[in-house]
């Protein structure tokens, strides 16, 4: 989407636990946070819709408490994606130069041309992220545009979703008389929020571990190169919490923001801590220790499937930048140590950064995906994103007629 000096730009982060709307204003320093909501959320599990009226009710408060502070009308947003439809692939393209310069056609075309790989009638492109392109052999460019050339090939990692999932969440916010301008994969905007460009260049991974997903994305040589979605994240703590102790989801949940450490080592002997009753009855005290000894495993568990799968990228030993953990359960004590004991490389709590405005209410690990969704906006990565209206073409022989539009 095209960007200018003095928009108003708004990123609405729907998660599984809360919806967050962030609006910011392009000006020449930068972007600046004008404004800034968040609502619980009702009717999303693990980053699916599954009720439509509860979550657009959620929407709608985030959207109204953000006009409010920065004293204007949204019209538009920009909306993130996850959950375990979402799938990555790499792929390459080539393609004819047609003119003596290779101009934004003969990128489209050779983008385009990465897309003709075999997906199901019910998915739909998201991203083609083009992380290197080739002219005449020549290999390592990043933008190939200006330059002189026959043979144009480009070498990218495509994120494709279900399409009733993106239609879905386009559906609530329609239903809060505002428009979607584009989606965006999580993983995606929060690494523009909290992965430094020296990072990418390096080789990093990005850990986003939210409340319903865990989602991971590899950077390698300054492109992404992995994208994956666990669906086991900070719910199943609380969970484990309510059973663990014998208490309420509610109670559950603010034990853990208050109290929630993830090594038992971290914690002192003598912390003492009180444990809601269910029933009403006069709380219970416990050491500090016995709710850790909960939290440890799963985390532990959690950690262990993103170990498997940075291994099965074939990237683990091309990360030297480490790993960058971000989302509302990096905020726990103790969480990027017992990421580094499990995973074995150097890791950090990433924060927003990049921004100016209301920076002591974002910056913050929950708001990493918000904020990112409008940095994606201001930054234009190279990158094809999916429309709404893509999907009326979603259909098998819609892509194929689309594709060869793009090549004749």
């Amino acid at each position: 989407m095209t960007v200018k000096l003095g928009d108003i730009l708004v990123g609405l982060d729907i998660g599984t636990s809360k919806t967050c709307a962030i609006i910011g204003e392009v000006t020449p320093e930068g972007l600046n946070v004008i404004g800034a909501g968040s609502s619980p959320s009702k009717g999303i599990q693990k980053g699916a819709v599954t009720n439509i009226d509860a979550a657009a009710q959620g929407i709608q408060h985030a959207i109204e408490v953000a006009e409010v502070i920065a004293n204007c009308k949204i019209s538009s947003v920009i909306v993130d994606i996850t959950g375990n439809h979402i799938e990555g692939i790499n792929s390459n393209g080539v393609a004819a130069v047609k003119g003596e310069e290779i101009d934004d056609n003969d990128i489209a075309r050779v983008l385009e041309s990465a897309k003709a790989v075999a997906i199901p009638p019910d998915r739909e492109f998201l991203h083609v992220l083009a992380q290197e392109y080739i002219l005449d052999g020549q290999t390592g460019i990043r933008n190939p545009k200006g330059m002189s050339g026959v043979r144009l090939e480009a070498k990218v990692h495509i994120v494709t979703g279900a399409i009733s999932c993106a239609q879905n969440i386009i559906k609530c916010v329609n239903r809060c008389d505002v428009e979607v301008a584009d989606i965006v994969l999580s993983s995606l905007a929060a690494s523009e929020a909290v992965v430094s460009d020296d990072e990418k260049e390096l080789g990093c991974v990005l850990v986003d571990v939210g409340s319903g997903t865990t989602d991971i994305a590899i950077w390698s040589k300054g492109a992404l190169v992995h994208t994956h979605v666990i669906g086991l994240a900070g719910n199943h703590l609380t969970s484990d919490i309510a059973k663990g102790l014998q208490t309420s989801l509610t109670d559950a949940e603010k034990l853990k923001i208050h109290s929630g450490c993830a090594m038992t080592t971290a914690v002192g002997a003598d912390e003492i801590i009180e444990i809601p009753s269910p029933d009403g009855r006069e709380p219970r005290k416990y050491s500090r220790q016995v709710l850790t000894e909960i939290i440890e495993p799963r985390l532990e568990e959690i950690f262990e499937m993103v170990n498997c799968e940075i291994e099965k990228s074939g990237y683990k030993s091309l990360i030297p930048a480490g790993v960058i953990l971000t989302g509302g359960t990096a905020i726990m004590d103790a969480v990027p140590e017992l990421a580094e004991r499990v995973l074995g490389v150097s890791v950090r709590r990433g924060v927003p950064r990049g921004i100016g405005g209301l920076t002591d209410f974002v910056q913050n690990p929950q708001y990493s995906t918000a904020i990112g969704l409008l940095l994606h906006a201001v930054n234009h990565p190279d990158i094809s994103s999916f429309s709404p209206q893509e999907a009326k073409n979603s259909s098998l022989v819609g892509r194929l007629l689309s594709w060869l539009k793009q090549i004749v």
